[in-house]
């Protein structure tokens, strides 16, 4: 039988109306647009049988495409892929001012024994009382008694990784049980980071939430490796490469061979792919046992090509050439999250505004000439100028 939520619709009903109603613009071509209609006209809609593969050395079970919850508006989105098996759930303290982590909270509710929840504190907490806080206040908003996996959120270096009090607060935390395994999440300087949490001789991390997609260079596959077989749990984030809506590959999405490309990697336990509907959710977790094929290669070839003039990989090399310190990748990353499948400006702004403003494009307003250069090519200036005019 269904499950009627509050609004009379039962969950059948829910798969069926998100499918047909609510595919946004990386689902928009109409052929596909079409089969989604044919697939909600059916009584029972298939999802594939889930995959799992173990997290590391926490011994956790999880499937390779999980649930990046951190633009899912309605909980019984999230409620239908643990239905399907969809067994680890990220969300994050700051995502939606801390509404993400309440919405998390009523999906889960009487199925927390199903599954797993991993959650980040805000990226500016450092010391032991601030971590408390954060790991406190998500622990209320998620209506449980443990967080799974606890990271700390967006490390750009591995400086982070071994402050005292940071620490401290966690083996509290931990030996209370509020927390049953610790982790980090990185965008940028994603090899540094990694490598200190394999050389930390402590070995205090379990997880690393990672940006890994196709156009990434050969080192951060070198660090995910190492990492992996030193028992560090992995978990790729930002797979699609921004998920742009791009009409180069004609009726063809590209989403599903990125997604596809990052779990091949058998270093890498899941990807999270960010998931705000029903038509997502099905898209996402249908690569499970997929094999990733040439056509996958192709079509990822001609995806880079379009997103070229526009894509950064947050790779960070372009920043030592700005002599005003302009942070440019996180400044793109925030870009992304306006002009690429996210579609969320307060997204973009909220990421935005935590740059010191001296870090930010306003302080490009008076150079003669961009000093940065890209490896890839994109045009700083112009993406600054962007930057300025969208998000400030």
């Amino acid at each position: 039988m269904g499950i009627t939520g509050k609004n009379g619709m039962n969950r059948r009903a829910f798969i069926k109306a998100g499918m047909v109603g609510t595919a946004t613009a990386l689902i928009a071509p109409p052929v596909l647009a079409e089969e989604l209609k044919k697939m909600a006209g059916t009584e029972h809609p298939a999802f594939p049988a889930p995959v799992y593969r173990t997290l590391g050395r926490t011994g956790l079970k999880i499937t390779v495409v999980s649930f990046g919850a951190m633009l899912t508006p309605e909980p019984e989105v999230i409620r239908v892929a643990i239905d399907q098996g969809v067994n680890y759930i990220d969300t994050a303290r700051k995502y939606m001012g801390g509404k993400n982590e309440e919405i998390v909270g009523r999906a889960v509710k009487g199925m927390r024994d199903k599954l797993f929840i991993a959650t980040k504190t805000l990226p500016e907490s450092k010391t032991k009382t601030e971590i408390i806080r954060d790991v406190e206040t998500s622990l209320k908003a998620l209506g449980t008694d443990h967080i799974d996996v606890i990271q700390l959120h967006n490390l750009t270096d591995k400086e982070r990784i071994f402050f005292a009090d940071t620490r401290e607060a966690l083996a509290l935390l931990k030996k209370e049980g509020k927390v049953r395994f610790c982790g980090v999440t990185t965008h940028k300087n994603e090899t540094e980071v990694l490598n200190a949490l394999v050389d930390d001789p402590d070995r205090f991390f379990d997880t690393c939430l990672v940006k890994y997609n196709f156009t990434v260079g050969k080192e951060v596959a070198v660090a995910i490796k190492r990492a992996a077989s030193a028992g560090i749990g992995i978990i790729a984030m930002k797979t699609q490469a921004g998920g742009y809506d791009t009409s180069a590959l004609g009726r063809i999405t590209p989403h599903q061979a990125a997604l596809k490309w990052a779990i091949q990697d058998p270093s890498v336990t899941a990807a999270i792919p960010g998931m705000k509907n029903i038509a997502q959710l099905r898209e996402d977790i249908a690569v499970m046992g997929m094999p990733f094929n040439y056509a996958d290669v192709r079509r990822l070839d001609r995806y880079a090509e379009a997103i070229a003039p526009f894509y950064c990989n947050f790779c960070g090399s372009c920043e030592s050439g700005c002599p005003r310190g302009v942070e440019i990748s996180t400044i793109n990353r925030a870009l992304m999250y306006v002009e690429g499948g996210y579609r969320d400006l307060s997204l973009a702004r909220e990421t935005y505004a935590e740059l010191p403003r001296q870090a930010t494009a306003a302080a490009c307003i008076d150079c003669e000439g961009c000093a940065a250069r890209c490896v890839n090519g994109l045009n700083i200036s112009a993406r600054m100028d962007r930057a300025r005019a969208v998000l400030a």
